[in-house]
């Protein structure tokens, strides 16, 4: 007769093993010490074995049934459900260990040979800040879509949209990549895209004469941190890609010939650029080295001192001051004004680090123009100081 929950309450511990029979080979063994412990009797090739199956009651006669259940299933394809759930077991383990941090490290050191070494940081600082904190314990498997959507709009709060963007496609890859070593079912990123609104590219604007003066003004009068000051500074005279300054390292500096030499692997074109410093850019860069000279960053991470500065700080400074530029800006004014001073395009565009469209001119060497760099550098520092110390002022 199949057991009751009553039944099973009622029965009473004796001094030896009783077993209580539910059928279908499933009976309950109650043991003198009162532990009542499931069993399932099986055979297989004709020999009998057991299965335990837990105790009651935590595993209820429900329970008990169901698990019954699906070990006859087992037992019909000639399996032992004690091998299956070590087999799951094993599984279950293995998809532990296989963690959303333990495969991205992988697919890193897959690909890091193919990446240049600054890129290479943007992935691991991205990971390290702002992914691995918050899903890297996971399993890839229990990572759902809306796990990834919690992480890039932490980072889209904060106003980084375009580094959500990167986030995004990174943790795609690293799913695909779990995909392709069997590790993942699918990539619940892939759901993502579109989720994030990529910042509107507004096509760098020059700044007039009158505008660089209020500019200026407004500089002098920062009240913000001094780096991020001495950065904006340094980008006015020396125009080069905002990116490429917050990644200048001190090895860069040649102090004895004044010249700033930015490595191929951190220029949007690959190729080594050379910055004549002026006079101006020196002071700066002298000022600025007593604050951060004893690091390897000219222009460290507040919060994070072996990073470089945020892609936002100039940005936002910028909106501080109230002016409404940004940090590229600088390159489009000193493009407009070197050309209306006379300079001409193969000096001006060379120390832009433009690319050549024109294929037949397109052989490189970084070195090329170099004195006419070195006079049209100081000649643009000389005169924003010019604009900087002209008694008029326009309107603030």
């Amino acid at each position: 007769m199949p057991l009751t929950d009553v039944k099973i309450r009622q029965a009473k511990a004796v001094d030896k093993p009783i077993k209580l029979t539910d059928g279908a080979g499933l009976y309950l063994e109650v043991r003198p010490n009162g532990s009542k412990l499931w069993r399932y009797r099986y055979k297989i090739a004709g020999k009998e074995n057991l299965f335990a199956l837990g105790d009651y009651p935590t595993v209820s006669l429900q329970d008990a049934r169901r698990a019954r259940e699906d070990a006859r299933e087992l037992v019909k394809h000639g399996l032992h459900p004690s091998h299956a759930r070590q087999a799951e077991k094993a599984r279950q383990v293995s998809e532990n260990e296989q963690t959303f941090r333990a495969v991205s490290e992988e697919w890193i050191e897959k690909k890091r040979a193919g990446w240049s070494g600054y890129y290479l940081k943007q992935v691991m600082r991205g990971m390290e800040s702002d992914v691995w904190p918050y899903i890297g314990r996971l399993p890839l498997r229990s990572i759902s879509a809306s796990h990834v959507l919690e992480v890039l709009n932490r980072v889209t709060g904060r106003g980084a949209e375009t580094v959500a963007i990167n986030l995004r496609q990174w943790c795609s890859s690293v799913f695909r990549y779990g995909v392709s070593t069997l590790r993942a079912d699918v990539d619940p990123v892939a759901a993502l895209k579109g989720a994030i609104i990529r910042p509107v590219v507004k096509n760098a604007q020059p700044m007039s004469r009158d505008q660089l003066k209020t500019f200026m003004t407004k500089l002098d009068q920062y009240g913000g941190l001094r780096t991020t000051a001495l950065a904006i500074r340094l980008l006015l005279y020396t125009f080069v890609r905002t990116v490429e300054m917050r990644r200048g390292e001190w090895s860069e500096i040649h102090d004895g010939t004044h010249l700033w030499v930015i490595h191929g692997d951190k220029m949007k074109m690959g190729r080594t650029h050379i910055v004549p410093l002026s006079r101006q850019a020196l002071e700066v860069l002298t000022e600025l080295r007593r604050i951060t000279g004893g690091g390897v960053n000219m222009f460290p991470n507040s919060r994070r001192p072996n990073d470089i500065m945020s892609a936002t700080t100039i940005n936002r400074a910028m909106e501080y001051l109230g002016v409404p530029f940004s940090g590229h800006d600088f390159r489009a004014t000193a493009s407009t004004h070197l050309y209306e001073m006379g300079w001409s395009s193969h000096v001006v565009e060379m120390q832009l680090a433009h690319a050549e469209r024109n294929k037949a001119k397109a052989a490189y060497n970084h070195a090329q123009y170099l004195a006419e760099r070195r006079d049209m550098m100081q000649a643009w520092a000389d005169w924003l100081d010019a604009i900087r110390e002209d008694p008029v002022t326009p309107s603030l």
